[in-house]
């Protein structure tokens, strides 16, 4: 069962206490516990994937057992991801070592960890059987297909680990496709896919691994659904026509995706989901931060800066700084949020219902990006998961929609990927 459900306000949902809110809760409560929630990309440290530090407790990451047992997400996609590196020997070198890390620390957790508490799904019917025996589900994306280097046949080796979905660069050219990234300064690698890369979008519907759009160029993704027999995926990107960053998908992208069959699954990532609103903000919540860690003594440090601390010096400072942030939350609602109220949960579902729009129910899905940037007001970690249900009943989605929504697109074009596998190793297609 679903339980501890945590609730916006019905003030922040737009909702006044009554009876008719009360139902609307109600009904929602419902939904959210009958259907398969599922969230297509959740960031990883191996750090927090070992016998005195694990997610069996509620650790400072937006996911973890607990977090999702609060807040009914079933279904989390551990995601095996490389920064881009160099495209040379030892480059390919540390990005499979990196890559071999995180497959080994999801499958420590399912295995060794938590067995009772979470199972790996490599199919469809197995997310089901899992989700109905009452424990939560990993799944297992890779962002960047850097970590193959130039070794084709470790498509298969991913895909034997557990790897559902690949995409073929992140920020910054591969050698397999060019990056999003590439928009800042119109310099391509590839003007699309590599030759390589090519290769590689074969094995992936040879060996039933879903091709992820999002982080890719505009071009490679054109060329990926071109090539792919397969439907394919984007598993964390939103509409670019309500916010436009490179990271979001155009409308031409979009309906080559529905042609194709595939979904999108919509990410709540404040900077993709409302860039305005969210600097806004931010703005304003480091003014009260700043002056918070003066009156603490507390440095606050750049990114560039936090790369030279040790792994227990970095962890002694994020530990510090979720303290002060604590201490800085009251000033934040109090002097910021009525002015520069942060991106939240309404702003995220303006994108799914534009998408919904644009290129049908059955082509939309959900994602969050926790522990890699994600999270918005109202849907911050895996506890407000019900949130974003709530929201949907809100705005009159039936539950078959959401139920479409929160998993059963996605779950859909897992299936029609494995089918087309099996098909091509049978020399079929």
């Amino acid at each position: 069962m679903k339980a501890n459900l945590l609730l916006l306000t019905l003030f922040s949902t737009g909702l006044s206490f009554g009876q008719d809110a009360e139902a609307l809760i109600k009904k929602a409560k419902a939904i959210h516990e009958r259907v398969i929630t599922l969230d297509t990309h959740d960031d990883i440290d191996v750090a927090n994937f070992t016998s005195t530090t694990n997610y069996t407790q509620n650790l400072n990451t937006q996911v973890n057992l607990p977090k999702m047992e609060a807040g009914g997400l079933d279904v989390a996609w551990f995601i095996v991801y490389t920064g881009q590196g160099e495209l040379t020997a030892e480059g390919y070198t540390k990005a499979y070592e990196n890559a071999d890390a995180k497959f080994k620390a999801i499958h420590r957790l399912c295995e060794e960890i938590a067995p009772n508490r979470i199972e790996l799904a490599l199919t469809s019917a197995d997310v089901r059987r899992i989700s109905k025996a009452g424990k939560k589900v990993a799944m297992i994306g890779v962002e960047n297909g850097y970590p193959i280097g130039t070794d084709i046949k470790r498509v298969k080796e991913f895909y034997d680990r557990g790897a559902r979905y690949m995409s073929l660069a992140h920020n910054g050219h591969s050698q397999l496709a060019d990056s999003n990234t590439g928009e800042r300064d119109n310099v391509w690698l590839h003007n699309g896919l590599s030759a390589l890369g090519r290769e590689v979008i074969a094995e992936m519907n040879k060996w039933g691994i879903m091709i992820d759009l999002s982080h890719p160029s505009k071009a490679a993704n054109i060329e990926a659904i071109r090539l792919s027999k397969a439907p394919v995926i984007a598993s964390h990107s939103s509409a670019r026509a309500l916010n436009d960053v490179s990271r979001n998908l155009d409308d031409e992208q979009l309906e080559l995706l529905k042609a194709n069959k595939g979904v999108v699954q919509a990410v709540a990532f404040k900077s993709y989901v409302n860039t305005k609103k969210n600097e806004e903000s931010a703005a304003k919540v480091n003014e009260v931060v700043k002056a918070v860690a003066a009156e603490e003594g507390f440095a606050l440090l750049e990114r560039t800066a936090l790369r030279d601390l040790s792994a227990e010096e970095r962890t002694a400072y994020f530990k510090k700084y979720q303290e002060l942030a604590a201490k800085a939350r009251p000033r934040i609602e109090k002097e910021v949020n009525p002015v520069a109220p942060p991106v939240n949960v309404a702003d995220f579902v303006d994108h799914i219902d534009y998408l919904v729009k644009k290129i049908g129910i059955d082509h939309v899905g959900i994602s969050s990006d926790f522990d890699g940037g994600g999270g918005i007001e109202g849907w911050n970690d895996a506890s407000e998961t019900f949130n974003v249900t709530l929201e949907l009943v809100k705005r009159g989605y039936t539950e078959a929609q959401i139920a479409k929504l929160w998993s059963g697109n996605l779950l859909r074009v897992l299936d029609e990927v494995q089918v087309v596998a099996k098909k091509i190793q049978a020399g079929k297609l």
